[in-house]
């Protein structure tokens, strides 16, 4: 057991995810892992925070310790591969993000290429969570492009915010995360006609091209 914390002392930090499955240490059998995970959570050096995952507590003035937050392991499970970018945060919580609805979203959506099913339904924690499959494959150069052309697809839907209020927000989104009509186009064939109507209502579309 010591081995094993040993390990996880030296490779993770504090309130970082940690999943099992993506543990192989010489000499430990994936049984035997388990047992010594469970030894563990139950000693209190470790925590779980869902089934199969864990994370080394960091101390606070509160008795159980600092807890997890879920946006960390959304990130660790489906969002990065190794400090590789795979996926990205969609849906209501991403309108949340930018500030075009006040809904407080009571699930997540990631879009990722760790799916293996064009949509699937699961569940972290107490959090529903919607796991969908991307048009293309997710890399860095590209998530940002994808994450606005998702968002805009629905924007009509979902925003609270119209007009020229609306304009500008997603103006200043596209100028803060280096996106324009020109790196947006190539990924245009992947979606509904929609699309193309609210880039146009929106004047996103004009961006760059004609004067505000």
């Amino acid at each position: 057991m010591e081995s094993l914390y040993n390990y996880l002392l030296a490779n993770y930090k504090e309130n970082e995810p940690i999943l099992s499955a993506s543990l192989s240490i010489s000499g430990i059998s994936p049984t035997n892992m388990r047992q010594q995970l469970k030894k563990l959570t139950d000693s209190g050096k470790l925590k779980r925070f869902d089934s199969g995952v864990y994370y080394l507590p960091k101390k606070s003035i509160f008795k159980s310790g600092s807890p997890l937050a879920p946006e960390k392991v959304l990130e660790c499970k489906y969002l990065r591969e190794k400090d590789i970018r795979c996926g990205y945060l969609s849906g209501l919580m991403f309108f949340n993000q930018l500030g075009l609805t006040t809904q407080v979203p009571m699930q997540y959506e990631v879009v990722t290429n760790k799916a293996t099913n064009e949509y699937r339904e699961t569940s972290l924690a107490k959090s529903r969570v919607i796991v969908r499959r991307p048009k293309v494959p997710v890399t860095e150069c590209n998530y940002k492009a994808l994450q606005f052309l998702d968002m805009m697809k629905d924007v009509d839907i979902y925003s609270e915010i119209t007009g020229i209020e609306l304009q500008k927000r997603l103006y200043r989104y596209m100028d803060d995360s280096n996106l324009s009509i020109t790196s947006l186009e190539p990924f245009f064939s992947y979606y509904p006609d929609r699309l193309y109507k609210n880039l146009v209502e929106t004047r996103v579309i004009y961006n760059g091209i004609l004067a505000q």
